[in-house]
């Protein structure tokens, strides 16, 4: 915008110098012309007096001379009564141009090489008609007229830069607000709720900062109704759970047993973490420090051995890959247990009994890969599945798990694709960056494919 205002008054004065400039210039030198033939016509006039009492040539040289225009100046006398034509001075005009002025009786001018001249006819006592020539040479008629123009050039470069000059300020009150406005926008955006813009510049920006901060208010206070009524709920889970975990006491020992005693507790601490979370005053927008986070393949390991007995009894082939070696990442360990737990309860619930599925993990310097695969139907439109906020627990949409998973690859820089496995099945492809930066995004899914035997995913 400032730039754009700028050029708008660069290009306005512009045309209002050339507008000015241009004839006041033309006007200048029109009248250096008429300054340099008034001079000529002064001149000629000075001869006059003496035309008309002699035609002596003596006499007429001295005038000539005493004019202080010698040079310039000439004298044509006609033939008479048997005197001889009498021609003093240089003669520069054209003889037939001397006759025409004297033939006419009027002043003309004529171009003659270096400038022009002045042919001024006078009548002498004899009743002939002599013609006095003065020169004007072509310096004399643009004399002051260079200056001039240089002075208007000068004084219309001032214009313009004088226009540059109040354009940028102009520029710089309106261009200020509207920076600060997006820098507000942006720092809303990325999470940091106390942004607020100044109310100031023109007056639609100023509105503009109104309603921004109006906004940035209403954020704030949907988000704490939020944070409230989700730590509210949260509690009230908290009885139906106590009297769950009371009950698991009489179901006695056993594998089964035991596996449910330990995914009450799970659940409990999950409420509990809903609930701190829920009431912190701030939201969490600082970025995973690189170094911090858990160790992946332990973590898939956990997973993997708590649903592998749900497998067993349904008689579903469990593969586990890439799991030997300690692969840090930077998610915190209960979002990746939350991720896979999501992907893996899809798995046995939208696929059939003795489906097979796989969790390979694929580990290089910048990027950790984990891929969730299966054997069962498919999804039918993977596009529709990470569109956010369109499931509706339908095939196809992303329902809450999706957005989990999402939501962990986003926080490294990484993403989220689905596809299709090697197993015949849905693919789901967890890309966590290593150094924050964006993924590259060619060619992944070949690349993996390459280096893996084939492994499939669930559905979310």
């Amino acid at each position: 915008m400032r730039w754009a205002l700028v050029k708008v008054c660069v290009a306005v004065t512009t045309m209002v110098v050339v507008a000015f400039a241009v004839p006041l210039g033309l006007v200048i030198k029109e009248m250096a012309r008429d300054r340099a033939f008034s001079n000529a016509e002064r001149q000629a006039a000075a001869i006059a007096p003496a035309l008309s009492i002699t035609t002596d040539r003596d006499q007429l040289e001295r005038v000539v001379a005493s004019a202080g225009s010698d040079d310039g100046m000439a004298v044509h006398i006609p033939a008479s009564d048997g005197a001889k034509a009498v021609d003093i001075g240089r003669q520069r005009a054209a003889a037939k141009d001397i006759a025409t002025t004297r033939s006419i009786g009027r002043a003309s001018t004529t171009e003659v090489p270096g400038g022009s001249t002045l042919l001024q006819p006078t009548a002498l006592s004899s009743g002939e008609i002599a013609v006095v020539e003065v020169y004007v040479p072509e310096s004399e008629v643009s004399n002051g007229v260079g200056t001039a123009w240089a002075v208007l050039a000068a004084v219309g470069i001032a214009l313009i830069i004088g226009s540059v000059a109040v354009a940028d300020r102009l520029g710089v009150r309106m261009v200020q607000p509207a920076q600060r406005l997006v820098e507000g926008a942006y720092e809303l955006g990325e999470g940091k709720l106390g942004a607020r813009v100044p109310e100031e510049g023109p007056n639609e920006l100023r509105l503009a900062a109104v309603a921004f901060n109006s906004m940035a208010d209403q954020v704030v206070q949907l988000l704490a109704n939020e944070r409230e009524l989700a730590a509210d709920l949260s509690h009230r889970l908290r009885t139906p759970l106590t009297v769950l975990r009371l009950n698991t006491a009489s179901l006695g020992d056993g594998p089964a047993a035991e596996q449910t005693r330990a995914a009450v507790a799970q659940l409990e601490r999950e409420v509990d973490t809903i609930i701190r979370t829920a009431r912190e005053a701030k939201p969490q927008t600082a970025a995973t420090v690189i170094g911090a986070g858990c160790d992946a393949s332990e973590v898939v390991r956990e997973r993997m051995d708590f649903w592998s007995a749900l497998a067993e009894d349904e008689g579903r082939k469990v593969r586990v890959a890439g799991v030997d070696h300690p692969v840090r990442i930077p998610v915190a360990r209960t979002d990746l247990v939350a991720a896979l737990d999501a992907l893996l309860g899809n798995v046995f619930r939208h696929t059939p009994e003795g489906t097979a599925f796989a969790v390979d993990v694929h580990n290089s310097e910048d990027a950790v890969i984990v891929l969730v695969s299966d054997a069962g139907p498919g999804i039918v439109d993977p596009e529709a599945a990470m569109a956010r906020g369109k499931g509706s627990g339908s095939d196809g949409s992303t329902g809450l798990g999706l957005d989990i998973v999402r939501r962990l690859a986003e926080s490294t820089g990484g993403d989220v694709r689905i596809g299709s496995s090697v197993l015949g099945g849905t693919e789901v492809r967890i890309w966590i960056q290593l150094d924050g930066r964006a993924p590259v995004r060619r060619g992944h899914r070949g690349s993996v494919r390459r280096r893996r035997r084939g492994v499939g995913v669930s559905r979310v």
